[in-house]
Formats: structure tokens, sequence, C-alpha cells
């Protein structure tokens, strides 16, 4: 689960993490904190995220992080994004957006093939996102998904959501 709440203050934010992380410790699920480091750590959070504007920050994130088992991820939207992801050490890399999403209504995407292409530019793991959804999820075969819409606006999450492994 990937923790990205912008509006939130930071007190509120380790609130909402804290139990977050209790719940994913339950289910075994990884709790991932978007860009705060700080509250990831508080709560022994398995990972930060960080946007693409903050790749360089990553070997700084890590080392103040200290814990070779907490994972760093990056946001990429292009080949040369990747390129750095990789470059300063990110664990792995959500590319997006591969197909239209409503969150952001008339932004180009990036479609299959050029994914394809740039995914295979990096050796570093890549999670395709944005537009993904049950029709579309074979077109990314191989290639690990992250998902929203799909699953929170669905009629029935659980069944999205098995639909989509």
């Amino acid at each position: 689960m990937l923790v990205r709440e912008k509006q939130m203050d930071s007190a509120r934010l380790l609130s909402f993490a804290s139990r977050l992380r209790e719940l994913t410790g339950h289910h075994g699920a990884k709790l991932i904190i978007h860009t705060q480091a700080d509250v990831a750590k508080a709560v022994g959070a398995d990972g930060v995220h960080l946007a693409s504007s903050d790749l360089a920050e990553i070997p700084s994130v890590r080392e103040w992080l200290n814990n070779p088992e907490m994972s760093i991820s990056a946001s990429c939207h292009n080949d040369i994004e990747l390129g750095f992801a990789q470059r300063f050490g990110a664990d792995y890399a959500f590319l997006s957006p591969v197909f239209p999403t409503r969150s952001h209504p008339g932004e180009p995407s990036l479609g299959i093939e050029p994914f394809r292409e740039m995914a295979a530019t990096t050796s570093l793991p890549v999670i395709a996102l944005g537009g993904i959804n049950i029709d579309n999820r074979m077109q990314l075969k191989g290639f690990g998904v992250a998902v929203i819409g799909t699953i929170l606006d669905a009629e029935n999450p659980r069944a999205a959501a098995a639909g989509l492994i």
C-alpha cells in the first residue's frame, strides 16, 4: 500500500500511517509512504516513494533512513527519469501514465509499446501505473501494476482486485 496524502499535515499523516502500519502488518502487506521519509521511519514502514522531482535525493534519503530493509521507489514518466532513478539507487520505479486516466484528463499517456521500450532501458523493476483496468491489464503481462480507481470505484472491489491478478 502506497500512502500518498498530500493534504494531511505531518501529525495527521503520522497518526494515519501508524494505524495503517498495524493493518498492513496484520495482513502481511507492505506499507510505503510517499515523500515523507520521517513518517516512514517513525512508523516502521517498508519504504519511501519519491516523486520524479526528488530523484537526486535518493542517496541522502537512503543514508538518513539507515535501514537496508527499507526500499526506495521512484515515480518516472520517461526513459531519462528511469535512468536517473537507477543511477541514484532506487530499488524500483513506477512508470506512468501508461493509459489515459480520469485523474489527469487530457494529459498524454505513454501507450503499451513506449512503456515496454522505456522499461527495457533500465535494470530496475518497473511497475506500470495509470489507467490500468481489468480490460487492459493483460497488455502489461510480465509487469507489476499499481491501480487506484479500478478498485476504489468498483462495485465489488474484491472482484476487481482479483480480476487484475
